[in-house]
């Protein structure tokens, strides 16, 4: 007769699955441990929550993990530094965690307990990674550059507040993207580093004017070891003749370059490289078609408007946009692109506005000359 009434209450969705019956024995443990005081307790009900929450998880709805958020995130706060350490690798390890606890471990002060869910949790969200890397200790940021991707606004984080083996491990990381931000500051980390430079220069999806930059960059740094030994003009010398093969090799290779070539080329047959169709290219980021325009516009060698744009000051630039009467807009625009961030440029204002057209003019004169004695001599 009981058998035949449990049967009618399963059929009534009466009887009580065994999930349910399963969590509620696990949270009666969970009250008695802590009440105990028992810490081996508590760490072994955590262990068998979590493995309860492992093996349901793919059907649990937010009402059931934010349950067993609750009551793992009350459990880790009393147990000690080892069990959460332990607890913090196992929740590494599962592709459906709880998102609080997940959260709590990973900004955990000690990188043994966030260690771990840093480096490998899949569960971690954006904003978790970003205040990780803007609050915490080195180790954590180490382990943020390990996981297997990273977008351009933690990267941005990594390789300004990082220290050195952060940076270097981060432009390790196939998975890691940058942003504009992001490679202007590993090509300024890399002029004293070669290592770094080389993980810089060996990624291949980098634009190639952070290549430039990063070769100009390194440059000086060769340079300066040689002024030791009484060999600057010679090194110098060996080096600009370097960076000129450099960049004509990377344009020569450099479809994107050839195709902003081209369109910039035929704007200007048209008569239609005008200077708001300069300042748009420089507004736009668009380094190729800036270079390109700018080549056109003042009579000068592509090279040497590379030159100019990934030189260390701007200087080159105001003499080149003066003595075409480009406005102060599109000079700053340009400056953006030299950059790669945008701002006002107060210190290039005050000189552009007492730079003269006519001694800009004489300068580009001088440009054009150096540059076909130059040509002559090869």
């Amino acid at each position: 007769m009981a058998s035949a009434e449990a049967e009618d209450r399963r059929q009534r969705g009466g009887a009580r699955p065994a999930v349910v019956v399963a969590r509620q024995s696990l949270i009666e443990e969970l009250e008695a441990a802590i009440s105990q005081r028992n810490i081996a307790s508590r760490a072994e009900i955590l262990r068998r929550i979590t493995d309860l929450f492992a093996a349901g998880s793919a059907s649990f709805g937010s009402e059931q993990t934010s349950l067993f958020d609750d009551v793992m995130g009350r459990l880790v706060s009393e147990i000690d530094h080892s069990a959460r350490a332990a607890f913090g690798e196992r929740i590494a390890t599962l592709s459906n965690t709880p998102p609080k606890i997940t959260r709590e471990l990973a900004l955990d002060d000690s990188i043994d307990v966030a260690g771990s869910v840093l480096k490998r949790s899949e569960c971690l969200d954006e904003d978790t990674l970003i205040i990780g890397a803007k609050t915490k200790s080195q180790d954590h940021l180490f382990a943020i550059s390990q996981r297997s991707k990273l977008s351009e606004d933690v990267t941005d984080v990594l390789v300004e507040r990082g220290n050195q083996k952060v940076v270097i491990s981060t432009a390790a990381n196939a998975g890691a993207r940058f942003s504009d931000f992001g490679y202007t500051k590993l090509v300024s980390r890399s002029k004293n580093d070669s290592e770094l430079a080389l993980l810089v220069w060996a990624r291949p999806e980098i634009p190639r004017e952070y290549l430039l930059t990063l070769f100009e960059a390194a440059s000086e740094t060769v340079q300066r070891r040689f002024e030791a030994a009484d060999k600057a003009d010679l090194v110098h010398e060996m080096i600009k003749q370097a960076a000129d093969q450099l960049q004509t090799s990377l344009r020569d290779h450099s479809s994107d370059f050839a195709a902003a070539m081209a369109n910039v080329e035929q704007l200007h047959q048209k008569g239609e490289l005008t200077e708001q169709r300069l300042c748009r290219f420089a507004e736009s980021g668009k380094f190729d078609e800036t270079t390109a325009a700018l080549s056109l516009l003042t009579g000068l060698p592509v090279g040497a408007i590379e030159r100019a744009l990934v030189h260390d000051t701007g200087d080159q630039l105001l003499v080149l946009a003066k003595s075409i009467n480009l406005s102060w807009k599109t000079t700053r625009a340009i400056l953006a692109v030299r950059s790669g961030a945008g701002g006002e440029f107060p210190e290039y204002f005050e000189r552009f506005n007492r730079l003269r057209p006519e001694t800009a003019r004489a300068a580009i004169q001088f440009y054009r000359l150096r540059e076909r004695a130059s040509k002559s001599r090869k």
